[in-house]
């Protein structure tokens, strides 16, 4: 179930990235991605594209089991860890 979950995961991220403009176009620009987000690109279509991979890379760490070296340290603070 892992690896069909990371799957579905991997294609939402690689979607998000291909089509940032027409997400944009529908939702309309990120205020704060268009002032901190500025370089040579436009700042919410960077802003889709970096949470298209961030959800990729989250996805590949799920799918192979990595992803408990990102949670684990938070389970204290969410009261998961009793000890």
């Amino acid at each position: 179930m892992h690896i069909f979950s990371g799957f579905i995961g991997v294609v939402v991220g690689f979607l998000i990235i291909k089509y940032s403009v027409s997400i944009t176009e529908t939702l309309g620009r990120v205020e704060w991605a268009e002032q901190h987000l500025r370089g040579g690109l436009a700042g919410t279509y960077s802003f889709y594209r970096i949470i298209g991979v961030v959800i990729i890379v989250l996805s590949l760490l799920y799918m192979f089991g990595g992803i408990g070296f990102i949670v684990a340290p938070l389970a204290g603070v969410f009261g998961g860890a009793s000890q």
